[in-house]
């Protein structure tokens, strides 16, 4: 029905990565060390998904993307390191915006943030990996068999949905870094989360999919359990969304706290709806 290996999935989850930083980080806001993180560690995944496939099965496509994804990380990485001392734009004016929100309530006199010369980091620049990774993907969803189109659209919103939810918990906690860094940005890092979910159960159940697991056509081994807890995990998913996104209604910073580890649950679960899925339907 379709296969699936450890050098697609690392693929997928460092080009999905690497798309929500950008989709974060293009408003200027959160602080360079934040991108240091996210494209360290990406950028092993993209080498890690080379290593795997060259070592457990090549598909050549598939190998030089992620080969160019993890290139394509550690030269936007070794910008960001070139161009450090220019700062964020934007979070240098929120910290000037909050200063002087504190000097006018109490009246005490707070200096502006310094402000270096020299160009910053164009996010832009982490736009070029998960662009690289598209023809490795294509080709990973060719190799893994079954219809086409349905594979294609696994694999797209699977890499979509790991990197989401992924970078969504990192980001709750760099708000330990930042503190003042404001939450709309992990907002809507859960609310992208919250639109790729459907996709990826759409994507899972469509023939030959879950619902088969569930007729019995498909053998998952465990008499049908294993289906049933991938079930748990697609609804656990969505329902550690909706709660998450309540959580940060709450005007208290512990709100922030909560809100990530919710998402370490949400990682979990969200894993459970991928990978199982998967490992049974490869079966």
């Amino acid at each position: 029905m379709i296969r699936v290996d450890a050098a697609t999935v690392l693929l997928q989850w460092a080009a999905g990565g690497l798309f929500f930083l950008w989709f974060t980080t293009r408003r200027r806001v959160v602080g360079v060390g934040y991108g240091w993180l996210l494209r360290g560690t990406y950028l092993l995944f993209a080498v890690a998904a080379a290593a795997a496939g060259f070592q457990f099965g090549v598909v050549p496509v598939r190998e030089a993307s992620s080969i160019a994804v993890a290139s394509a990380a550690f030269v936007a990485l070794l910008v960001s390191v070139v161009r450090r001392k220019a700062g964020v734009s934007g979070q240098t004016d929120e910290h000037d915006r909050r200063s002087e929100r504190v000097a006018a309530m109490t009246g005490i006199e707070r200096g502006v943030a310094q402000r270096h010369g020299g160009h910053e980091f164009p996010p832009v620049l982490d736009l070029m990996a998960p662009l690289l990774a598209i023809p490795g993907l294509v080709a990973a969803s060719y190799d893994a068999g079954g219809n086409l189109f349905v594979s294609l659209l696994r694999t797209f919103a699977g890499a979509a949905f790991l990197g989401s939810v992924t970078d969504a918990m990192l980001l709750g906690h760099w708000y330990l870094v930042q503190p003042g860094l404001p939450r709309r940005h992990l907002n809507d890092l859960v609310r992208a989360l919250g639109f790729v979910w459907p996709v990826e159960i759409i994507a899972l159940l469509l023939p030959i999919g879950m619902f088969s697991v569930w007729s019995g056509s498909v053998n998952d081994g465990w008499g049908g359990q294993l289906g049933w807890f991938w079930a748990a995990c697609a609804i656990t998913t969505m329902v550690l969304v909706v709660v998450t996104k309540a959580a940060l209604k709450e005007r208290y910073y512990s709100a922030v706290m909560a809100a990530t580890g919710l998402l370490y649950l949400a990682i979990l679960t969200a894993f459970g709806t991928d990978l199982v899925a998967r490992a049974i339907l490869a079966g």
